[in-house]
């Protein structure tokens, strides 16, 4: 024998039901017995809870047109289910009840009352109609068939709205009934009860699955088959996080404490009859038969899972208790949840400090006055003589779970949780965990729910497939080559090291655009310009920190000062940035510290290895040298590849500004390339580099020896500096002759050396290690106490699109191992 239970989905219309009724055929067909448990059509329950609700306020419009909603949704499945001839009988039955119903809510109407009682008889119409109408369709099948009211069968007492059930007297009322009856296919109402009154009662909202425990219990069934829209209990909520899966298996236990923290698939007390007679349940889904669904029973090992779901409550209020009077006290716990339980407030979750200082508990928000008031009457003599602080209600509040039985085998999975959770910028209110291991719980900001709850599943559940969230500001030559540069290796990434980089948001200087959902790295162009919103950097931003996407990163391909204003918005809200724009960390000492300690605190990454050598590992080896404990004396280098290339060009057979009009043509300088030769971005190089190797040290403290003659600065357009630049031709033409007359050649150099930064145009000799540099590659010689008589050189291309994207991704990378490695 087997009990069958179809949820309000599995019966909500005429496709449903047959649905329902293919499923039976296919028992009947193989011999199986069952018994089938439905509950009211999808939104009739809350329907007559809304009827009840007009009854009171005497709104008969509303309450009309409610029941004739109800009425045409049933009379439209019976004449969609059943041929004409087999109709007028069903349709009137189900005219007299709801004949019957609405007397009830005349009276309602009359009295302006609705009481326990009333409700739940006004309830039970739902699961009457349905049953009656599956019957129906059941026997117009050829399936011996009938209706049964389980107010026959299952005995309560009268706490209406949440009955106890009577075990006893309701396992042999069931065992009677159905010695006498002859049907195969018995379709029982869910949900409703009676008490020794004969007084219609309910088994609290869900309770359907209840009915169909009871039912199975009382007849020693060998399954249940829950009968969803869900295929079986998944890993955590689908309608969070898209990427929950189905479990193939769970414990009794497991099962418990999933639907105690808000897993819906089931109804709690459900498990208790199945649990006491070990019979297994198995959650199915009436619209995709196929797939085999959840069984829950006694024993349920996946070795290979040491948890097996997250499961959260949205809304809680925590009520914490403390004060120097409770330490060393005894019975303060005893009194505490004694007042409580006389009070009728449920405790949902309880942490105690191990100094005995504090109490807190998680209760229903409904219940947060009622907790305080009974609190301050039972603590009354503390709270006055100020042994115990005033009570404190903190709203606003979710818990969010980790369950499985296979905790308490496996090391590290609180290591996980709270690693996840930190490297994320959520914060732990509150945690408990029971000494069996099977699940640890935490308190946390409600809004962060839907991101701790995406962050712990990726931890838990697709730990071998790793997520990043990224949102880029600049499209321009760095950002278009970037996202190239990542199209490219996609599947690389995706299929050897599992890792997905989806663009969530992305913006220049006209439009932007954010899609949840992903926008292709490949044709991102087309939806920005056709669906993208004018950019408000502002908004932009907003937006990142309301959507609050686990392992989010934001990347900043631009050059100018407006972005990085927002940085600071962006690591509070727990975003790690990526950039190439040396504008923020060139700005004040104060701002720069500022930047590196919210990082720091907040546990997100600010990286910017190309603020200074594109794609060169300077500021990474520079900070694994101080990090070691070596100590920078010195660092050198050539650091500006536009200057570079102009001065390895420049050997005297060309004129000086020849040579700097050729590298504008080239794309090498600026479109003015006094941005260029001002010195001010190599400048801000130094000063990072500085920074870096641990000295306080502002923009002012750099000393620029001036490459060009103040005229060349002051013209008012590239064409008056060039003009002005010719004029300098011979004097920078002496310097080439000078140098080469003593076998050596010009180099701008910056130099950081006794705390002290400058840069300047500089002759050196072959024995000089910048004497052979060519291009436009940069250079730099870093001497430290471990690098004495040769310091640290790196070389290599200090710019270009390419390799300053190459850098960009390489930083990208290592947030990726950060955030989810």
């Amino acid at each position: 024998m087997k009990v069958l239970k179809f949820g309000g989905t599995s019966v909500g219309s005429s496709d449903s039901i047959k649905l329902v009724g293919s499923i039976l055929e296919d028992y009947h067909r193989s011999n199986t017995p069952v018994m089938v448990v439905v509950s009211a059509m999808k939104g009739i329950t809350n329907l007559l809870i809304d009827v009840g609700d007009y009854a009171v306020r005497g709104d008969l419009e509303q309450v009309n047109q409610s029941i004739l909603e109800l009425q045409n949704r049933h009379f439209q499945a019976i004449k969609q289910l059943l041929p004409v001839k087999d109709q007028s009988q069903v349709l009137a039955h189900t005219k007299r009840l709801i004949n019957e119903l609405e007397e009830i809510i005349h009276g309602v109407t009359l009295l302006k009352e609705l009481s326990p009682r009333s409700k739940d008889l006004i309830l039970s119409f739902g699961e009457r109609l349905s049953a009656y109408t599956v019957s129906n369709y059941l026997k117009q099948l050829g399936l011996p068939s009938e209706s049964v009211d389980s107010r026959e069968l299952i005995r309560t007492d009268d706490q209406f709205g949440a009955a106890t059930v009577d075990f006893d007297t309701t396992n042999k009322l069931i065992v009677d009934y159905f010695s006498k009856i002859d049907s195969d296919v018995p379709v029982i109402t869910g949900f409703i009860a009676s008490n020794d009154l004969g007084q219609t009662t309910t088994l609290g909202r869900g309770g359907s699955d209840y009915t169909a425990a009871i039912v199975a219990s009382a007849v020693n069934a060998e399954e249940i088959e829950i009968w969803t829209d869900v295929d079986g209990v998944m890993t955590a909520d689908p309608h969070i996080v898209s990427r929950a899966f189905s479990l193939q298996a769970l414990s009794y236990v497991e099962a418990m404490e999933l639907t105690h923290f808000g897993a819906k698939v089931i109804y709690p007390p459900t498990l208790q009859p199945a649990f006491a007679k070990n019979i297994p349940l198995k959650i199915r889904n009436t619209f995709n038969r196929e797939f085999e669904g959840t069984t829950i029973s006694k024993d349920a090992q996946t070795p290979d899972m040491p948890i097996k779901g997250i499961s959260s409550i949205r809304e809680i209020t925590l009520v914490n208790v403390q004060g120097s009077g409770m330490v060393g006290v005894p019975g303060v716990a005893s009194r505490m949840f004694g007042a409580l339980g006389r009070t009728g407030v449920n405790l949902i979750l309880i942490t105690q400090a191990s100094s005995e200082h504090s109490i807190c508990f998680a209760i229903n928000p409904d219940q947060s006055q009622a907790a305080r008031a009974t609190l301050e009457e039972e603590f009354s003599f503390e709270l006055k003589s100020g042994l115990i602080d005033p009570i404190l209600i903190e709203n606003n509040h979710s818990i969010v779970a980790i369950i499985g039985e296979n905790m308490r085998r496996t090391p590290g999975i609180a290591n996980k949780l709270f690693g996840a959770l930190g490297k994320n910028g959520i914060n732990v209110v509150a945690i408990a965990q029971g000494s069996s291991e099977l699940n640890v719980s935490v308190v946390i900001d409600q809004r962060n729910l839907h991101k701790a709850l995406k962050v712990l599943h990726g931890a838990f559940f697709l730990s071998n497939r790793r997520l990043l969230n990224i949102f880029m500001v600049g499209t321009g030559l760095i950002g278009r080559t970037l996202l190239q540069q990542l199209h490219k290796q996609f599947d690389f990434f995706y299929n050897q090291r599992l890792l997905e980089i989806r663009l969530i948001g992305v913006a220049n200087t006209r439009k932007m655009l954010i899609d949840t959902n992903g926008i292709s790295i490949d044709n991102w162009r087309e939806p920005l310009d056709s669906k993208g919103e004018v950019t408000d950097l502002s908004g932009f931003v907003n937006t990142m920190k309301e959507l609050n996407l686990p392992n989010g990163i934001f990347i900043d391909n631009t050059a100018g000062s407006a972005v990085p204003d927002v940085y600071q918005r962006v690591l509070d809200a727990n975003i790690s940035i990526v950039t190439p724009n040396k504008v923020a960390n060139s700005q004040s000492m104060q701002k720069y510290t500022t930047l590196q300690k919210t990082a720091f605190s907040k546990q997100v990454k600010y990286l910017y290895e190309t603020n200074v050598g594109a794609g060169l590992p300077i500021i990474k080896s520079l900070n694994e040298l101080k990090l070691s404990g070596d100590n920078i004396t010195k660092i050198e280098g050539v650091l500006s590849g536009t200057i570079s290339y102009i001065f390895n060009s420049f050997d005297g057979s060309k004129k000086f500004s020849e040579i700097v009009k050729e590298a504008q043509q080239k794309g090498y300088t600026e479109p003015d390339p006094r941005d260029d030769l001002n010195g001010m971005d190599v400048a801000r190089k130094i000063l990072i580099l500085a920074r870096e190797a641990g000295l306080s040290m502002e923009l002012e403290d750099v000393n620029i020896e001036p490459l060009l003659a103040p005229a060349c600065f002051e013209a008012s357009s590239v064409s008056e500096f060039f003009a002005a630049l010719e004029k300098q031709d011979p004097a920078m033409a002496a310097k080439i002759d000078a140098a080469a007359k003593q076998d050596k050649v010009l180099r701008y150099i910056a130099t950081l050396e006794n705390r002290r930064a400058k840069i300047n145009l500089v002759p050196v000799g072959p024995d000089h290690l910048f004497y052979s540099l060519s291009g436009s590659d940069n250079i730099i010689a870093i001497s430290s106490d471990r690098y004495q008589d040769k310091p640290l050189l790196i070389r290599g291309p200090g710019a270009g699109a390419e390799v300053t994207a190459a850098g960009v991704f390489a930083d990208l990378l290592e947030i990726s191992d950060f955030l989810v490695g």
